[in-house]
């Protein structure tokens, strides 16, 4: 069993971290707030800041928001850089700029630890059931020995590369899930104001070539108006921000993505930046002035 560290206890870190204390590893938790009573109960060492977590784990791993928290918590007062020992491993599972996690990744190996950027999709629902995907970059010895303890998180573990690799194999993700949420929120729109039932209709296209699983659970939340998160659409804004700003600095032009990305904008501006993103087709609705549960 190995001594691990774990930084960002929110909405899919919480429950990630106690997925490794249900494995049998020895867990030192640093959260920013209150750290969880699910970690607590479940046995966590909890730790005064990033550095000590550092020093008393082998591999340490990240879960925050976005680029700079990362960037905070690896490298700023207290961060897990200065608590580091040679031949320990970071594991960044947070969703951040690959062009960034290339430069973290050499200021970790200039310390004589391995980094592996590993984000994750799969939700809340895959952080509590250990199902999550997960798209790993860094080196092969560092990846078999993690893997184990991915293996306690998710299902579909894959080394797709090199540092950063990972980080676009998620940007990609993201850009088909907003994509395919904006897709069935135009179909269930259209065909709920030509008069059919949004519920059937649903219901016959999960038995056909449109199935997929944005159809089936977020097309459910399109249905039904439950649209408390689950993957908040600031979160989505984020990550589709990353996508266009890679997408400018390599000279690929992502029409669509914008698209997806003004859609998620409008709901904002309605006070969703909360709302799960499947609430994308709110902003849809208000352009055709109706609802689908109307």
């Amino acid at each position: 069993m190995a001594n691990i560290g774990f930084i960002g206890l929110g909405i899919m870190g919480a429950p990630m971290a106690v997925n490794l204390i249900k494995g049998g590893h020895t867990l030192y938790a640093y959260t920013r707030g209150e750290t969880p009573k699910s970690v607590t109960e479940a046995g966590a060492r909890v730790c005064a800041d990033s550095a000590e977590v550092a020093r008393q784990a082998d591999i340490i791993i990240t879960m925050v928001p976005d680029t700079p928290h990362v960037e905070d918590a690896l490298f700023g007062e207290n961060g897990v850089a200065a608590g580091l020992s040679k031949g320990k491993i970071v594991v960044d599972m947070s969703s951040i700029s690959p062009v960034a996690t290339k430069d973290f990744a050499k200021r970790i190996n200039a310390l004589g630890c391995e980094y592996l950027d590993a984000p994750v999709s799969g939700g809340e629902v895959g952080a509590k059931a250990a199902s999550l995907t997960i798209m790993v970059g860094g080196s092969t010895t560092a990846f078999e020995t993690v893997k184990p303890l991915f293996e306690l998180m998710g299902k579909n573990i894959t080394l797709v590369g090199g540092n950063g690799d990972g980080q676009i194999t998620k940007v990609a993700n993201q850009i088909i899930v907003a994509l395919t949420i904006e897709a069935v929120g135009e179909a269930l729109v259209l065909a709920a104001k030509a008069g059919a039932d949004p519920a059937k209709v649903r219901q016959a296209l999960m038995g056909g070539f449109a199935n997929s699983r944005i159809l089936e659970v977020h097309g459910e939340r399109m249905v039904k108006r439950t649209f408390d998160p689950g993957f908040r659409i600031e979160l989505h804004q984020k990550d589709l921000n990353l996508a266009l700003t890679t997408g400018r600095q390599l000279g690929v032009s992502l029409p669509n993505t914008a698209t997806a990305q003004e859609l998620f904008n409008a709901c904002t501006a309605h006070g969703g930046a909360g709302w799960d993103h499947s609430a994308m087709v709110r902003a849809l609705e208000k352009m055709a002035n109706f609802e689908i549960g109307r």
